[in-house]
Formats: C-alpha cells, structure tokens, sequence
C-alpha cells in the first residue's frame, strides 16, 4: 500500500526533476507539481516555492472539495479566491498552496489521473508565444512524440492564471475527452508553459522531456525551411500500434 509519506517522496523527486536547471523547463518559482492521495485530498507544491529544491515544507495537502466548487461559482472575488485556497488546507499551519491548484485539484479528479507537472519550458514557450502554437498542439512529428505526448494536445488561449485559467483548462479537456475518450498527456498553455499528467509520475516526466525534445525539433526544422510533419493517417497508425502500446505500458506511461 503506498502511504502518504510514500506519495510525498515521489513529488518531490518529481519537483526535482522537473526543476533541475539543466533541463531548463522551470526557473525560480515556476511551475507546480502535484499528485493525489486520496478521492478527498491531494498534494501540491505550495505557492512561491522552487521545484528544484522543493522540501516537504514547501507541499500542501489540500482538499479537492473546496477548490473544486468555485469553479462552478459565478460571482466570486478574488479575495474569496484567496480565502478559499488557504481553507482547502488540511493542515491550517501548511503554506499556501499555488492559486494553479484549481487546475491540479480538477484534473487529478479525472478518472485514471494520479500525477501533474506543470513546467515553463523554453523550447516549448518559445513555440507557445510564436504564430505556429497551433501546429505544435496538433501536428506530430515523429513517432515517440506521439506515444509520450498522445496524438494531439489541447491549446488553452492565454487565460489569466487562477480561477479563469482552470476553467478554460476544464473546457479544453472536456472537448479532448469527447473527441478522444481519454484525457490528454500533454496540455498546452499559449503564452505561458505546459501541463503533463498522467497515471505515474514517470507520465508526466515522459510527457514533459518528450515535449522539450518535440519542441527543440520544431524550432530547428522550422529554421531549415518548415517541419514536415507526420501526415494524419500515419500519426493515428502510431497511436494505435499494439506494440507502441506494449512500450507505453513498459515506460509506465
């Protein structure tokens, strides 16, 4: 049975790895890191903190309840907002959680969600704040893309972080659910960073370094004269191989 403690443990070496600065995918106090405990609680990187040295002070256990209902509110502030980000503490003394755990909160309540990294890569936002944004979300350019990443991503228009982001988030995943049956690996944020999330916490580091690799690749065909990207058939004919499944199991994607 893995244990409260256990969970702590992998999003931290989760946090860590995504921070890493080396891997340039978050400086500072960028990006935020959460995995869920329970169908009431779950953990998530407290607000202002560093995911490269993220300590067990620096995570959160929230409540999804609280943070769930305000996105159905119609009328809300933002002190209110603040107000019930630091009420979802199950510890009153906790630090306050990211005002992206609404988002975090949300998508680890879809079914067969247990993890989410989000990062601000500079390969990818490079893309995310360039023209071609959309080919990037929707056009695959070779095959490990496609098994890390999913055969498309959601691009969110840029959303003022909070309460308002977390709803387009809701409204560009629903739309994916519908299409595809299934959440996406990656989610893209235009003007502003990346969402991976998945099953395990290798998901999400899979879908984030293969997004970097993606993006790094776009970029350079792009200066070469334009990517010649995978045409929709062989993209699908990826996506849906029995072996390209079997690799996906044994990554524990």
């Amino acid at each position: 049975m893995i244990t409260r403690a256990d969970q702590l443990e992998r999003l931290l070496s989760l946090s860590h790895e995504l921070g890493a600065e080396s891997r340039k995918l978050a400086i500072l106090g960028e990006g935020n890191t959460s995995a869920k405990l329970s169908a009431g609680t779950f953990l998530v990187k407290a607000s202002g903190s560093c995911l490269a040295t993220l300590s067990p002070e620096d995570v959160v256990e929230c409540h999804f309840g609280p943070l769930l209902a305000m996105l159905d509110r119609a009328d809300i502030s933002e002190q209110q907002i603040e107000d019930e980000l630091l009420a979802s503490r199950v510890d009153p003394a906790a630090r306050k959680p990211s005002v992206e755990s609404l988002f975090h909160a949300w998508l680890l309540s879809l079914d067969g969600i247990g993890w989410v990294g989000h990062t601000h890569p500079i390969s990818v936002n490079q893309l995310l704040c360039s023209d071609r944004a959309a080919d990037f979300a929707v056009r695959r350019l070779f095959p490990d893309q496609i098994v890390c990443c999913g055969l498309t991503s959601p691009l969110i228009p840029y959303t003022d972080p909070g309460l308002e982001l977390a709803r387009a988030i809701r409204d560009g995943v629903r739309s994916h659910i519908e299409a595809y049956g299934a959440p996406p690996r990656v989610i893209l944020l235009e003007n502003h960073g990346l969402i991976a999330l998945g099953a395990s916490p290798q998901a999400v580091e899979a879908a984030t370094f293969m997004a970097d690799k993606s993006a790094r690749i776009f970029a350079g065909a792009a200066a070469l004269g334009g990517p010649n990207f995978l045409e929709p058939s062989q993209a699908a004919h990826i996506a849906n191989r029995i072996d390209e499944h079997y690799r996906q199991r044994a990554l524990k994607l």
